[in-house]
């Protein structure tokens, strides 16, 4: 499982595992799945789906700006606003 976490300036949205989350990127979306090479990417406006399960239906986050890191320890998406 890929432990992912979204945080706005005001709080921690989210901190859960699940099996795959798609990021909107600037140079265009990105998935990340467990065990991703790490790196960072600014974000653009857009939806983050996180999908809990392999072949589960993705639940959308809508997102403004910020960026994204991806690290041993997981994903991280700092937004400027999310909901």
């Amino acid at each position: 499982m890929l432990h992912f976490e979204l945080v706005t300036p005001e709080r921690l949205i989210r901190s859960e595992d699940v099996h795959m989350v798609t990021v909107p990127g600037t140079d265009g979306d990105f998935a990340v799945l467990e065990g991703h090479a790490p790196f960072m990417s600014t974000i653009r406006d857009g939806d983050v789906l996180v999908q809990k399960t392999p072949g589960g239906q993705p639940e959308t986050v809508a997102i403004r700006g910020g960026f994204a890191e991806v690290n041993a320890g997981g994903l991280t998406v700092l937004a400027e606003h999310a909901g």
